[in-house]
């Protein structure tokens, strides 16, 4: 998990998301910063050059643990998006990057993330959309019922476009919202197309016979140069 993460976490696209992310903080050194849903850290090891006192959190013992090893001078604790290790008003802001579509209550974050932010703090929240995902396939109904399939997998499948109306009903202003796409167009796309069929092999949505007919398309367009994998990214801010 580490490994994929480290993979996705370098691709120029994603390397912008979190740069958009920081600015979008309004970072001032010497505040302090969570990240929720820190997975191996790199947020916090890059907010660090700010100047900030950023502190990740995650549910992940294993996660943490990496990240732990990593940078061993950082601040990383065991916890969730409903009770943040935080008194009232503790921090000046919030980030969570491809956290929420997991969260079963994404209302209830939000209310933990307005208890924990001082007034005029900020709040970032990013992550895709995978109900919109787009893949290239010579069987279009199939690879539809494929994307489908894994969307419905998912918590949240849709929640990021929905981050704008989070904020607002979480009484955040200054609200901004802007969109990205991350598109992956060789081998390295391969592995998440693996997890989009298992998923969708497991709900029953599609056949062992077809998911591997599928694969074997998507391999083959990896190495021929012609995989086509687009995945709609949203990122939306506001003030406490």
């Amino acid at each position: 998990m580490a490994a994929r993460l480290d993979s996705a976490d370098d691709l120029s696209a994603l390397v912008a998301l979190r740069r958009r992310s920081y600015d979008l903080l309004r970072l001032r050194p010497g505040t302090t910063v969570v990240d929720v849903g820190t997975g191996t850290g790199r947020a916090v090891a890059e907010l660090f050059g700010y100047g900030v006192r950023a502190i990740g959190v995650d549910t992940a013992e294993d996660m943490i643990g990496v990240a732990r090893r990593r940078y061993p001078h950082a601040d990383f604790r065991m916890a969730s998006a409903y009770r943040l290790p935080f008194r009232d008003m503790d921090v000046t802001g919030y980030r969570a990057d491809k956290v929420f579509h997991q969260l079963s209550n994404p209302v209830a974050a939000i209310s933990e993330a307005v208890r924990v932010l001082a007034p005029g703090g900020r709040i970032v929240l990013a992550g895709q959309d995978w109900d919109t995902v787009a893949i290239e396939g010579d069987d279009t109904t199939l690879t539809r019922r494929i994307v489908q399939a894994r969307a419905d997998t998912i918590a949240h499948p849709t929640i990021a476009r929905t981050y704008h109306e989070l904020l607002r009903d979480g009484g955040f202003g200054e609200i901004e919202s802007d969109t990205h796409s991350l598109v992956f167009t060789d081998t390295l796309a391969v592995e998440m197309l693996h997890g989009f069929a298992h998923a969708a092999r497991k709900t029953g949505a599609v056949t062992q016979a077809e998911s591997r007919t599928w694969l074997d398309e998507q391999r083959r367009r990896a190495l021929d140069g012609h995989l086509m994998l687009t995945v709609p990214l949203f990122i939306a801010a506001g003030t406490a």
